[in-house]
């Protein structure tokens, strides 16, 4: 058994396969990992296409397309190794990527999850959005990153190297322990795709678990390789799946004042998607708050079998309104001491 598997689960990604697998080849050391790929049940010829051009690559195949959360669960129940990285099939590495945050990870039993420093593909000296330089959520649930917020994103002037414990850390490239991924059973099948990963870090927080950021490895992201970056099947999502997280994860004094606060936040977004000319997505968070309200039984069932804890790395402010009242643009104007606790390593 190697010590690391890296996993791509791959859904009509021929293209993003042909482009980014033989760099990964070429940067990861075969003594140290292995490279799975995991197929969605794809409809174009991505598999045809690793069985002629890498069959040296071993390929799991799913029976149907759960999405990104359920095909990782079924995925990484066939795969052995005390690391797994959860890697996106848009993402260049770079050499010496896996040994950074394999060694923070080795030195930290603690720690249950890591991400590099993802930057982006096509504007290579920005932060990308997806995880940036490491997650974090304000105390209403709004994701963002050192490195972007909102849609801000900052260019990387070396203002965020320090290795840091976050609250989140991305689905897009996720080194996580392969015991602690079994034990809380992985990712929400039911989020289908996006904010699943930060379901998982806090879920694994509140058992004391810690989440890292190492910047010393790099790695670059398109972003939107399965979905486009702006879409209303995003929006639903996104929305939805950021009210169950809510609901899921809070301590009980907080959840219900929070749900109701976020829901209004909600409506406020979905009038601006209105006023901007967008109904598809102001659709898509009314159809968000309905399937939300549809699962809320099935939620509290889960909730009651969760443990619930005062967690760290929360900023204790809104966001959306430090962003657009404030003129809040980046992560280093916003007051440490907001923060629950913030954390670096030397």
């Amino acid at each position: 058994m190697k010590k690391v598997a890296v996993v791509i689960l791959n859904y009509n990604g021929k293209k993003m396969l042909e482009t980014f697998l033989p760099t990964l080849i070429a940067n990861t050391d075969p003594d140290m990992a292995d490279i799975v790929v995991a197929d969605n049940a794809s409809t174009d010829d991505s598999v045809a296409f690793m069985r002629g051009q890498f069959p040296e690559v071993r390929l799991i195949l799913n029976d149907f397309n759960g999405g990104f959360s359920m095909g990782y669960n079924l995925a990484l129940k066939q795969v052995e190794a005390k690391y797994y990285v959860l890697l996106n099939s848009d993402i260049e590495v770079t050499p010496n990527w896996l040994v950074p945050v394999v060694e923070l990870m080795d030195a930290d039993e603690q720690i249950a999850a890591c991400q590099p420093k993802i930057r982006a593909y096509f504007e290579r000296e920005k932060f990308e959005y997806a995880g940036a330089a490491g997650g974090f959520i304000d105390k209403y649930g709004y994701p963002f990153c050192r490195g972007r917020l909102f849609q801000h994103l900052d260019e990387d002037e070396g203002q965020y190297e320090s290795v840091m414990e976050v609250f989140w850390a991305t689905g897009a490239c996720l080194f996580v322990r392969a015991d602690v991924y079994h034990r809380f059973g992985g990712l929400d099948d039911t989020f289908f795709a996006h904010m699943e990963e930060i379901d998982f870090c806090w879920r694994v927080k509140n058992h004391g678990f810690k989440v890292y950021c190492c910047p010393q490895s790099v790695v670059f992201h398109i972003g939107g390789g399965t979905l486009p970056k702006k879409s209303p099947r995003k929006t639903f999502l996104n929305f939805r799946n950021n009210l169950s997280l809510l609901l899921k994860n809070l301590p009980g004094k907080n959840v219900f004042v929070v749900l109701l606060y976020r829901l209004l936040l909600d409506w406020i977004a979905a009038i601006k998607f209105l006023v901007d000319g967008s109904f598809a997505d102001f659709w898509a968070v009314i159809r968000a708050h309905f399937a939300f309200f549809v699962r809320i039984p099935n939620l509290m069932k889960v909730r009651k079998t969760l443990k619930h804890e005062n967690v760290g790395q929360i900023y204790q402010r809104n966001i959306v309104f430090d962003n657009y009242l404030r003129g809040v643009k980046t992560f280093s104007q916003l007051n440490p001491s907001a923060f629950s606790t913030l954390e670096k390593k030397d």
